[in-house]
């Protein structure tokens, strides 16, 4: 970002200033099917107009049936993911191995933005099998601490406007792994399509009750 000229130098940056220069484009989906859940985006970060990387990983696994999407700013994002894992991994020592309910990750992470309120610029879907409610949940939270319930698909970032359309028009309840990863790799489509900060690679990942699967992605490495 260049100095305005007119600005004196010494001059703080408005908030409204602040948050152009931290907004980065993406697009994050979370679709639940009949065994778990569908968690996907893509690989590209961008710092406004400018391509910072092809390669930014956004889809994140906490544990073994739990995992997230980030959008926003990227410290912050991975400060959130941090504090997920770690909880989870203390979670499971305390209690002999039982890993934390994806509702229960996503209420930490609530409750984190939610303190902080409005200081970490972090939007997130948390999803996966939940073992205890026996079925798979998405829950999107955005920066403030809002947490939306019983989603059935969802989609946050810069291009979500573009696939959620794709989400409404396609989304049928109990839809089996198959259809399900081609619907999100639809949505993302037609999101790199018309939306500039998103694009270049897939990032899928299946959660079931029996495994936590990736379809394309860094964490296939």
């Amino acid at each position: 970002m260049f100095q305005n000229q007119m600005q004196p130098k010494n001059q703080a940056l408005s908030d409204s200033q602040k948050l152009e220069m931290l907004k980065t484009g993406t697009t994050t989906i979370g679709i639940v099917i009949k065994d778990g859940v569908i968690l996907a985006t893509e690989s590209q970060a961008t710092a406004g107009f400018f391509v910072a990387t092809k390669q930014a990983q956004k889809l994140f696994k906490v544990n073994e049936h739990c995992g997230m999407t980030i959008a926003g700013g990227v410290s912050d994002c991975q400060y959130m993911v941090s504090q997920a894992q770690a909880i989870s991994r203390l979670m499971e020592i305390q209690h002999d191995g039982r890993e934390p309910t994806t509702s229960y990750i996503a209420n930490v992470i609530r409750n984190i933005a939610f303190n902080g309120r409005s200081y970490f610029y972090a939007f997130m879907i948390v999803g996966g099998y939940d073992v205890k409610a026996k079925r798979g949940k998405i829950l999107p939270i955005d920066f403030l601490g809002y947490m939306a319930e019983n989603e059935d698909f969802v989609s946050l970032g810069s291009g979500s406007s573009f696939a959620l359309g794709v989400l409404e028009a396609g989304y049928k309840k109990n839809l089996s792994q198959k259809k399900g990863i081609a619907l999100a790799e639809k949505a993302l489509a037609a999101a790199k399509a018309r939306d500039a900060g998103s694009g270049y690679e897939n990032q899928i990942v299946v959660i079931t009750k029996d495994k936590f699967e990736v379809i394309s992605g860094p964490l296939k490495e």
